[in-house]
């Protein structure tokens, strides 16, 4: 198979062995995979795959059934899936759990499938079965245009959910009111807070959902409704940061913080049967789909990296081998 290699932090295109799908796993044929912070922070050294998962990059692809593990009945050769990955997608072929397989609907491209896994799954772990998030509610999405944040848009107005996001620039603005939010928040020139506390007459949102971190710790918190939740997936602008415990208290709010890809086999199959269950009916009607900004070939994966980094992108880079 081909894939990508990241020695010395360099991405390089090589030739690798085809790898065999285990028991209760299945290998797929890859059409598109996804780009992910976490995969530039795997190049940087600082996340390293979870113990037996394979070294290399890549959280999420989609493509075809090739073959069948030993004791996988739910699936058979030819099928066209989307899956979650703990490393790997960076290649031609990749060995998932079939517990972390989707089926992609006759309707969606098949390269285009491949923007849906990681967003839906840690979208819906976060603000659907940790937050609760309720038709009639308001979530409020940091970051609206990136690929969690395009996915958040989508999944949250299908549910019927009021929808606020955050984002610097006219132009990101103007996308993330394409994809249905119903306010939309330039950070870099307007008080998120304010902003918030304006549009919802002083009561805030019942759901945060925040990609930046320690700077945005006390100002989610007066954004936030009574009863509320700050579901932290990202800690971009850093780890540690100081909280008042008292308004938290006076708020009765909570705060989550999660990852994804380390999280046991169970728990991941969990989360997919949950998405499959409770976002899947809404990829098959449409109102939930992918998200793209551009598709790359794989060998081009290191220029996918950098416009991840630039900050400009709107929805996800696929990478095709």
């Amino acid at each position: 198979m081909r894939a990508i290699s990241h020695d010395d932090g360099t991405l390089t295109l090589r030739d690798l062995p085809d790898p065999e799908p285990g028991a209760g796993e299945v290998l797929v044929e890859v059409a598109a995979a996804g780009v992910n912070n976490a995969d530039r922070q795997q190049v940087a050294g600082n996340y390293p795959p979870p113990p037996g998962a394979s070294p290399i990059l890549g959280l999420e692809v989609s493509g075809t059934v090739r073959a069948l593990g030993p004791g996988v009945t739910d699936w058979s050769v030819g099928d066209r899936v989307c899956a979650l990955l703990a490393g790997g997608g960076y290649a031609s072929l990749a060995v998932v759990p079939a517990t972390q397989v989707l089926p992609v609907p006759e309707s969606l491209d098949l390269v285009s499938a491949a923007a849906l896994p990681e967003a839906a799954c840690t979208v819906f772990s976060n603000v659907g079965m940790l937050a609760g998030l309720r038709p009639g509610q308001t979530l409020l999405v940091h970051g609206g245009t990136g690929g969690m944040g395009s996915h958040a848009v989508l999944w949250a107005k299908a549910l019927g959910a009021t929808v606020i996001t955050t984002s610097g620039g006219a132009r990101k603005v103007q996308a993330s009111r394409d994809l249905g939010a119903d306010l939309a928040i330039d950070h870099r020139t307007e008080d998120f807070v304010a902003a918030v506390r304006e549009y919802t007459g002083g009561r805030g949102v019942d759901v945060v959902l925040d990609v930046v971190g320690a700077d945005y710790l006390g100002r989610n918190l007066e954004a936030l409704a009574p009863n509320g939740h700050v579901a932290v997936i990202s800690s971009s602008s850093g780890r540690v940061g100081e909280l008042d415990l008292g308004a938290m208290m006076a708020k009765r709010a909570t705060i989550s913080a999660t990852t994804l890809r380390a999280r046991p086999l169970d728990e991941k199959a969990a989360i997919v049967a949950a998405v499959r269950a409770d976002v899947w009916p809404f990829v098959e009607d449409g109102r939930v789909r992918p998200v793209v900004d551009s598709v790359l070939p794989l060998a081009e994966a290191a220029e996918g990296h950098r416009r991840m980094a630039d900050g400009e992108l709107i929805g996800k880079v696929l990478l095709t081998p």
